[in-house]
């Protein structure tokens, strides 16, 4: 009962992780502008994602355009669309698996060791989803906090840190938890009694002496 709650918990959290995942993809609020002057009315808050850039104005009216050029683009920005778009994909077989590995536990639960392999399988797949979605979204938040207290980068260009990150960082946390899950799953299939030595019925693993003393071998009658 306890590894099937286990399962169905990480199942929960990969499944938001992944549409996390897929979220803070498409999510155009990776870079916010900063308003720094607290004195100046602003009217137009501009948002900089991986595809595109938008520009809001006053909350009513919303802009958006897809970069024209893949070329054109920074490189950084097209390695984090790369882990980005890997991550989602990861993110949508490590579900897959782990969903086959929660209902072949329901069809086969005396075979731990069976079901070893769709749990570990997931739960690698998870952490490297994990892994992948982190690495360009601490790398933005970081180039971001830098710029801000740079003073070498004017005011115009300085950027704070959009919702999307912060999405990106709980689905990030999320699919680690359901990969450390998956795991610790495995491991414990690993350890069972059967997992152990899978010749033996399960009745010859632990057999009581009920003979009050201890067994003797034929031999010593020979």
């Amino acid at each position: 009962m306890a590894c099937c709650a286990l399962q169905i918990i990480g199942l929960i959290f990969g499944g938001v992780g992944m549409v996390g995942t897929l979220a803070a993809t498409a999510m155009p609020q990776w870079r916010v502008s900063a308003h720094i002057d607290s004195n100046i009315v602003v009217f137009e808050t501009i948002w900089e994602g991986l595809w595109m850039d938008c520009i809001s104005q006053m909350g009513i009216r919303l802009q958006c355009k897809f970069y024209d050029s893949i070329l054109a683009l920074p490189p950084p920005l097209e390695a984090f669309r790369a882990l980005m778009c890997i991550a989602v994909l990861l993110s949508i077989i490590a579900f897959l698996m782990a969903i086959v590995g929660v209902k072949y536990t329901h069809w086969t639960k005396e075979d731990p060791q069976g079901i070893s392999i769709f749990m570990l399988a997931a739960g690698v797949a998870f952490l490297l989803t994990g892994i992948l979605v982190l690495i360009p979204v601490s790398w933005t938040g970081g180039s971001i906090v830098h710029d801000f207290y740079d003073a070498k980068v004017p005011t115009p260009l300085k950027r704070e840190l959009g919702a999307a990150l912060y999405v990106g960082w709980v689905s990030a946390a999320l699919l680690i938890i359901a990969g450390a899950m998956y795991c610790s799953f495995w491991c414990w299939a690993g350890t069972t009694p059967k997992s152990r030595d899978p010749s033996l019925p399960p009745h010859r693993l632990h057999r009581p002496n009920t003979a009050g003393g201890p067994l003797l071998s034929m031999q010593a009658y020979v």
